[in-house]
């Protein structure tokens, strides 16, 4: 099917629009924008700049895509937005370009849900198959891997990495890295143990997740030094895929990560 193009939009010449895409009332497309096939941009929606989004997307009203940065170091350089396929954007969100402090793209993935009032900023890396309820917030430069879900009201600082098949509570501050797995919530991200339902929604295994659950005690609850533990991690327990890449993403961690323990959960 072709394009439909409602007679209050304003779409530049320039722009490139893929088949059985629809844009409703008062949607604002600018020069260098491309859009894939079967998008839905319901009404009132603002993209400009170099964007490019995937197919399949819906992106609902007032939700705004591809303007500058946050940034008082932008002075216009040529950066922008990656989208992927098939993602839902709620009500009033902001994705703003990237910058040149970081490689110039702000990026998401693919399959994400992303609520109402939902901000990412410059320089964010999301991946994919993620959540984020109504008002979570990315500073810039804030990386998200897959399966994260992230409640509402909840900021996350600039420069934080939120490790795979995380949880981030709702009403939470973020302001370190938070490792994979793990469920955390509160001032600066107190942890509660493992996403143990989130891992066992996406087919984790038994095995694993008692595996996960020696590594968390290690890591989080033995009181060594992070450097001790993740070698006794090493050397104590068997090798596996999910217990190297929580150990990597500590290792690799610039801003620290959330080691305060709350009370843990069942």
């Amino acid at each position: 099917m072709p394009t439909q193009i409602h007679p209050s939009a304003l779409v530049s010449p320039k722009a490139q629009l893929g088949d059985n895409t629809y844009l409703g009332p008062f949607c604002i497309v600018g020069d260098g924008v491309v859009i894939g096939s079967n998008c839905q941009l319901f009404s009132h929606v603002v993209i400009d700049g170099k964007v490019e989004i995937g197919c399949n997307n819906q992106i609902y009203p007032f939700t705004s895509i591809g303007l500058p940065p946050q940034d008082l170091k932008y002075k216009g350089e040529d950066t922008g937005v990656r989208i992927g396929n098939n993602n839902i954007l709620r009500e009033n969100m902001t994705i703003h370009r990237g910058s040149v402090s970081g490689d110039g793209w702000t990026e998401i993935g693919d399959n994400n849900f992303l609520m109402a009032y939902v901000h990412i900023a410059h320089d964010c890396k999301v991946g994919s198959h993620i959540v984020m309820a109504n008002n979570a917030t990315l500073g810039g430069h804030v990386i998200v891997e897959d399966y994260v879900v992230i409640g509402g009201l909840t900021p996350i600082h600039q420069f934080c990495r939120i490790g795979g098949y995380a949880m981030v509570g709702g009403g939470s501050s973020v302001g370190l890295d938070i490792p994979p797995y793990v469920i955390a919530a509160g001032y600066r991200g107190q942890l509660y143990g493992l996403n143990l339902v989130g891992l066992k929604r996406r087919g984790f295994s038994k095995e694993t997740i008692e595996l996960l659950k020696k590594a968390y005690k290690l890591l989080f609850q033995e009181h060594h030094l992070l450097k001790d533990a993740i070698h006794k991690a090493r050397t104590e327990l068997p090798r596996s895929e999910e217990i190297e890449r929580m150990l990597t993403f500590i290792e690799n961690s610039k801003r620290g990560v959330c080691r305060k323990l709350g009370e843990e959960l069942q």
